[in-house]
């Protein structure tokens, strides 16, 4: 598994204006290829009377998953830049489509690729993207007399507190860095008096 990688920060749309053309480029997260399509789809139907909606994705920590569709402009003019944009850039989990209204100009295949590759681009410089790294999903489980002092010491020293429940002890679910795990053991045994439980679990990915 990758130990990090980055995403967009939220969905939105930036425009920019290219010899009287309109390209508006959607972006946003999609933790799955599914949620891809349908974002995909969702621009498509908002957009129908656009000229072209081109659009490429990338799913999996590992890019696993790349897909891109010139939707009519010349092959390989739209579609691949904009996939390479967001592979240039390091993008993971995220779908892009850039949506043209055609102004009148021909830009030729030059001026298509970096039209397209561009508005992803500025996309992203505009709104902003976050990088999220893999961690150890770990359980700790306490009595509730030190269960505060212990969550109040993960939150002041920077761990993510995932989730708490409470039952006849309190579990706290936590992300752990895995060159963390040894350290963090050693920490929690002497906060706790060696009362505390600890148990790994999976890996999963959080924002740094």
């Amino acid at each position: 598994m990758q130990d990090q990688y980055r995403t967009v920060a939220h969905p939105g749309v930036h425009e920019t204006e290219v010899n009287r053309s309109r390209f508006l480029c959607a972006l946003a997260p999609a933790a799955t290829e599914q949620e891809a399509q349908d974002f995909v789809a969702a621009v498509r139907k908002e957009h129908a009377d656009a000229t072209h909606n081109c659009w490429a994705y990338v799913i999996g920590a590992d890019a696993s998953v790349q897909k891109a569709s010139d939707d009519g402009e010349p092959g390989g003019t739209a579609g691949v830049p904009m996939l390479q944009m967001l592979l240039r850039r390091d993008m993971r989990y995220v779908v892009a489509v850039v949506t043209r209204y055609y102004g009148g100009v021909k830009l030729g295949a030059g001026g298509l690729i970096r039209a397209y590759g561009g508005a992803v681009g500025e996309a992203l410089d505009t709104l902003g993207t976050l990088t999220r790294r893999r961690f150890r999903v770990a359980t700790v489980t306490v009595d509730h007399q030190r269960a505060g002092k212990v969550q109040n010491d993960l939150r002041s020293t920077g761990r993510e507190v995932r989730d708490v429940r409470y039952g006849e002890a309190v579990t706290i679910e936590i992300g752990l860095p895995d060159a963390d795990v040894p350290a963090f053991r050693g920490w929690l045994a002497d906060v706790t008096a060696g009362t505390a439980g600890f148990e790994l679990g999976g890996e999963a990915y959080g924002d740094a």
